[in-house]
């Protein structure tokens, strides 16, 4: 089966790629300097914005933003430079990454700020630290204490307001909506980039037994690009009680 192509759209991107076999691709201060050295390269080179990094010992999380369509340019800057530097200082041959590297566009501004979190808080999560700030190879960290300044230059996290939200803990739901957006396919079709439609609405709305149960698939429609218009003339209801079924459903704990 063919790959599907990367949405290479200019805007918001998740990159994450892991070490072969999830082996370690850290395992001094050195490679984690090495890697943003290299990151900060791409930087100047390519022309686009990293608001978050985080390095953890056998993967990294990038968001980054494009100002031109050339993800795939700088990931393989990245990740070509940093395995030579590897193998090259561990006297190692193969091939260093799990596989091509992951990205996801983000064109949600609600993922976008979950996603910040998400990341940010990773050594949390894996109970390396209990604080943000407190892990040296983030982006977090890095404000706080003064480095990777031109790394940094034009981060979202140099918002106070924003960076005070790194501290709340991400719900369940949050991780749930993530875990959606991020399984979200995009298709780009004449410089517009658009989510897939995973469904027809027939196969969301066939089984529907109760105004819950429609309410959630409704939901679940608009999450998979469907417009609140396409879905209100399907069901025969008008768009404010759309609007109104979702408002209420993104109030809901």
């Amino acid at each position: 089966m063919p790959r599907q192509p990367r949405v290479e759209s200019i805007g918001f991107h998740h990159i994450i790629n892991r070490g072969v076999a999830r082996g370690n691709i850290f395992l001094k201060p050195d490679d984690y300097e090495k890697f943003l050295e290299i990151l900060e390269d791409a930087k100047l080179r390519y022309d686009f914005f990293v608001h978050s990094f985080c390095l953890m010992s056998n993967h990294y999380h990038l968001l980054v933003e494009t100002k031109n369509e050339n993800l795939s340019l700088i990931a393989r800057q990245i990740n070509s430079k940093y395995a030579q530097y590897f193998n090259r200082e561990y006297k190692r041959v193969g091939p260093l990454w799990q596989g091509r590297f992951k990205n996801y566009y983000v064109h949600d501004e609600s993922y976008l700020c979950i996603l910040l979190r998400y990341i940010e808080r990773n050594p949390i999560k894996a109970k390396m630290t209990q604080d943000i700030g407190k892990y040296k190879w983030s982006a977090s960290t890095s404000l706080l204490v003064g480095l990777h300044v031109e790394l940094l230059d034009g981060s979202m996290l140099l918002d106070k307001e924003l960076f005070a939200l790194l501290e709340t803990e991400i719900s369940e739901k949050e991780l749930e909506k993530l875990d959606t957006l991020q399984k979200t396919k995009y298709t780009q079709e004449n410089e517009t980039t658009k989510r897939q439609k995973q469904r027809t609405l027939n196969e969301y709305f066939d089984t529907m037994t109760s105004f819950k149960q429609r309410d959630k698939s409704i939901k679940e429609a608009v999450q998979d690009g469907y417009k609140q218009s396409e879905i209100a003339e399907f069901l025969q209801l008008s768009r404010t009680t759309i609007s109104k079924i979702m408002a209420k459903l993104s109030n809901e704990k």
